[in-house]
């Protein structure tokens, strides 16, 4: 089930404040300045700092690139 457009486009890093790039609902929320990744559990995001994952520097390249390229847009633009 993948998350309502609308709330993603309200969704921010509750760190940084800034944009996160929805990965669908296996993949969760990524924020590529801290390389941290907010799961989605049940269709709601996980949204606590303590909760979430840090992203290996192999996987966050690879995110890095497909952010690069245009495949993953922002949940909001800053």
């Amino acid at each position: 089930m993948a998350l309502d457009p609308r709330l993603l486009a309200v969704l921010a890093c509750p760190v940084d404040k800034g944009p996160l790039y929805y990965l669908g609902d296996d993949g969760g929320l990524y924020n590529p300045r801290l390389r941290r990744r907010y799961l989605v559990r049940d269709g709601i995001p996980v949204m606590l700092p303590d909760e979430a994952e840090t992203v290996a520097e192999g996987e966050a390249a690879a995110l890095d690139a497909r952010i690069a390229a245009g495949e993953l847009p922002p949940t909001f633009v800053a």
